[in-house]
């Protein structure tokens, strides 16, 4: 019996198939053990969903790309994965170095409302975790754990925290010290998304005028290709200058910019309208000394140098600079503007031969008429705002071919011989009778009235 038991515990003992043994575990079991455990535990770490958006470094390079994590792993002296299990955080996870921050921005986030980091809006700290996770640079976040901050904010809390003005500029300023491109590049996709939104888009331009914000408006303006309003944007700037020779500069370098074939025509003209108050400025005459002038011409419209003109340089060769006929060819002024400009100047320093001259015509015949293009009854107004003499007002007055309008301007302005003689003409024997009470007794109108109303061959209507 001893002898076939010691055989069969010979023969279990050189088997290779070895009896299970509570306190001596196989070495390979426990290490297929440990890597099932690992395996699983990373299934949880790694998220592969596709329709995550990209995101991308400052240098341009997707982040998780095997490039950018090259230079990640090179820069830090060592990392260390956050796992979830026990095994996985053994070791060097004390000296482990902290890896660069990945930034959390993405594009859409951006215009959901999310705008600065935690660090650096104290308003945004209640909304993210205490606890600061890292992880490694070729691992995203856990589905579980990720978190987008815009989600806690509605549209109407973002607009509300911009017009407080507290996250403005914290964007563009963490962008930028984080490295982060998709924020920059996102002020290209805000022209894009005001170029369809009409309302703000305008709203915007009228707020960059309004507050003088140029630069940042021509920028706007070249990415919506509006070449007209740059270029007047650009023209807009001669209001900021006030020396003249520089203003005269600027005008001459606008003239090269993309207007409208109607619009570099007021832009030469502007051009050249200054050119010729810089020439009319410095000239001088014996009239000056008489009517000294009372403010300068420099900047002035083109009706006021015209009449600048006029009243001081009337009779100047019309191949002068400062003369009113050579400003009337040079800038196309129409006749009646011209005619109202300068019979204005005329009155005001009471030459009434020039204002005589000024309504002369002759045809071919040689023979001299009165014509006005704007009417002798506005010729009447403007002689009588100068104070013209009742004489200077007649003349004029019985120019004017509507009968009810002369009689009411000879009424009004006493041209006693204007009325006698027109209802003389009208054969209105009641109405001169009524006249003849409101001139004076005795005076050389009531005679004429007498002697009108004793001439027997005049026909009266009544």
């Amino acid at each position: 019996m001893s002898r076939p038991r010691a055989d069969e515990e010979e023969y279990w003992h050189s088997s290779k198939c070895r009896a299970f043994t509570f306190d001596d575990e196989d070495d390979e079991l426990c290490q297929l053990k440990e890597s099932k455990r690992a395996v699983n535990s990373l299934r949880d770490i790694v998220d592969d969903e596709e329709d995550e958006l990209e995101k991308v470094s400052w240098s341009g390079e997707p982040v998780g790309s095997i490039s950018w994590s090259i230079k990640e792993t090179a820069s830090s002296s060592s990392t260390s994965l956050d796992g979830r299990d026990s095994s996985l955080q053994k070791g060097s996870s004390s000296n482990a170095a902290l890896p660069k921050q990945v930034s959390s921005y993405s594009l859409s986030s951006l215009f959901k409302g999310f705008c600065c980091a935690p660090q650096f809006c104290p308003s945004l700290s209640a909304l993210s975790d205490t606890g600061v996770k890292n992880y490694a640079p070729e691992l995203r976040r856990p589905k579980a754990e990720y978190k987008d901050y815009s989600s806690d904010w509605s549209p109407k809390d973002t607009v509300r925290r911009m017009q407080r003005g507290k996250d403005k500029l914290v964007l563009l300023d963490e962008a930028v010290a984080g490295h982060d491109g998709n924020v920059i590049t996102a002020v290209k996709i805000l022209f894009r998304e005001l170029e369809v939104r009409q309302v703000a888009l305008c709203h915007l331009i009228h707020f960059l005028k309004e507050t003088g914000e140029q630069k940042m408006l021509l920028d706007l303006l070249r990415f919506l290709d509006r070449t007209e309003e740059v270029a007047l944007s650009q023209y807009r700037e001669h209001l900021n200058i006030q020396d003249v020779e520089k203003k005269r500069e600027f005008l001459k370098g606008c003239i090269g910019l993309p207007f409208s074939p109607e619009d570099i025509s007021h832009i030469q003209d502007h051009y050249t309208l200054l050119e010729r108050q810089i020439i009319i400025e410095a000239g001088q005459s014996e009239i000056f000394q008489k009517y000294p002038r009372k403010a300068s011409i420099l900047n002035m419209p083109l009706v006021t140098t015209l009449f600048y003109s006029c009243f001081y340089h009337y009779t100047e060769a019309e191949g002068t600079f400062s003369s009113p006929t050579n400003l009337k060819k040079t800038f196309k002024i129409p006749d009646k503007q011209y005619v109202l400009t300068a019979l204005a100047a005329r009155a005001k320093l009471r030459a009434w031969e020039d204002v005589d001259a000024l309504f002369t015509t002759k045809n071919w015949l040689g023979y001299t008429k009165k014509k006005a293009p704007i009417g002798f009854h506005r010729v009447v107004e403007i002689l009588q705002r100068n104070n013209a003499p009742v004489q200077v007002l007649q003349e004029y007055v019985r120019l004017v071919e509507d009968v009810e309008t002369r009689l009411n301007l000879a009424t009004k302005y006493k041209c006693h011989d204007v009325v006698i003689d027109t209802y003389r003409d009208l054969k209105d024997r009641i109405q001169l009778m009524a006249y003849k009470c409101k001139v004076e007794r005795g005076s050389a109108e009531e005679e004429k009235i007498n002697s009108i109303l004793n001439n027997t061959q005049i026909r009266w209507k009544n």
